[in-house]
């Protein structure tokens, strides 16, 4: 992994250089691409996973309605969950290859960082900046696995992948480790996700859009010429 300063994030040493790239496209565009979440470890997305299960931290349906996890059972939580963040082990952050961005230039001072769809669609504080990433995005290898709703994660305009690198891990995903990881870390709902693992894994991690051949085609590692 990389360490960035400026932007502030961590990428794999492969993503580094074509994300720069990206960066400097868009400040060319009058866009501040500005990375809100790089790079995060397992622990960290247990961290986010047993906060939701504790009532620690948010746990929201698909329509964006706070939920009382105590309220639910264990599927239900899992099932809830699953709508908004990866299971540990299972995210695409983990890889490196992937980021969420917004623009920094038109975010008012003092506004938190929300990333909700309703700020990347047509008359949505960041709606120039998803439109900018339709158009050149594949360009310099990236693009959205999460555009639509495909009965899994829900859309996510913010969330941009390295393909080229993004592809190879997808690739080499196993279950059978990613099972073993989840027994040994103490992760909470436990039970239902061991029963539960190959449909999670087929809905929540295989369930994405495929990168548009420019961006699959793109040089690993490189920036476009």
């Amino acid at each position: 992994m990389v360490v960035l300063e400026d932007p502030p994030c961590t990428l794999h040493r492969g993503v580094a250089g074509p994300f720069l790239a990206l960066r400097a496209a868009a400040a060319k565009a009058g866009i501040d691409l500005v990375p809100t979440s790089s790079f995060r470890d397992f622990r960290r997305q247990l961290q986010i996973w047993n906060g939701k299960c504790r009532g620690e931290r948010d746990l929201l349906d698909g329509r964006g309605v706070r939920l009382d996890p105590a309220m639910l059972d264990q599927d239900g939580l899992v099932s809830a969950i699953l709508q908004w963040s990866a299971l540990p082990g299972a995210s695409r952050h983990h890889w490196g290859t992937d980021l969420d961005v917004i623009d920094g230039a038109v975010l008012p001072e003092g506004r938190s960082v929300r990333l909700e769809p309703t700020e990347y669609a047509p008359g949505g504080i960041f709606s120039r900046l998803n439109d900018w990433l339709d158009e050149n995005a594949a360009t310099y290898g990236f693009y959205r696995p999460y555009a639509v709703d495909r009965g899994g994660v829900q859309p996510e305009p913010w969330h941009l992948s390295y393909a080229p690198l993004a592809q190879q891990a997808l690739g080499a995903f196993s279950i059978e480790v990613l099972e073993e990881a989840l027994a040994a870390e103490g992760i909470d709902a436990l039970d239902a996700v061991r029963r539960r693992l190959p449909e999670i894994v087929e809905r929540y991690v295989m369930n994405v859009e495929a990168p548009p051949l420019r961006a699959a085609n793109a040089i690993p590692g490189t920036r476009p010429a």
